[in-house]
């Protein structure tokens, strides 16, 4: 059995806001597993459940502020796009992903603010 504070962490690792969220998170007493959004993307079908889990739109888990985005002009492609066509975009390049991305196997969250990390990862 997992522990409940057994915490994965789908990060950037030279990302500033991923290393605050993985130390305001192992700060808490987690333990947290972390994997690398680049080298280890999630495929689609992780990240359909990982959406799923969060209760957030798609379309919250793409990283708009990130070069990559902007290079491919998503801001105006993506409403033309189906759900499967973005779902394989995001996994074709973890850097499309908005991160960090935290999981414990029942619920998720995207993106990192201290306050919704104390709702959902205070244990």
């Amino acid at each position: 059995m997992v522990e409940q504070n057994q915490l994965t962490i789908i990060q950037y690792p030279k990302c500033s806001t991923c290393k605050a969220a993985v130390k305001s998170l192992k700060s808490k007493g987690n333990d947290v597993v972390s994997r690398d959004i680049v080298e280890d993307t999630p495929t689609a079908e992780e990240l359909k459940v990982l959406v799923a889990r969060s209760g957030l739109e798609l379309k919250k888990f793409f990283n708009t502020s990130g070069d990559v985005y902007r290079e491919l002009g998503l801001k105006d492609k993506l409403a033309g796009m189906s759900e499967d066509e973005k779902y394989a975009l995001l996994a074709s390049n973890g850097m499309l992903i908005k991160r960090p991305i935290v999981t414990d196997g029942k619920k998720a969250t995207v993106g990192y603010k201290e306050e919704q990390y104390n709702e959902a990862w205070n244990n």
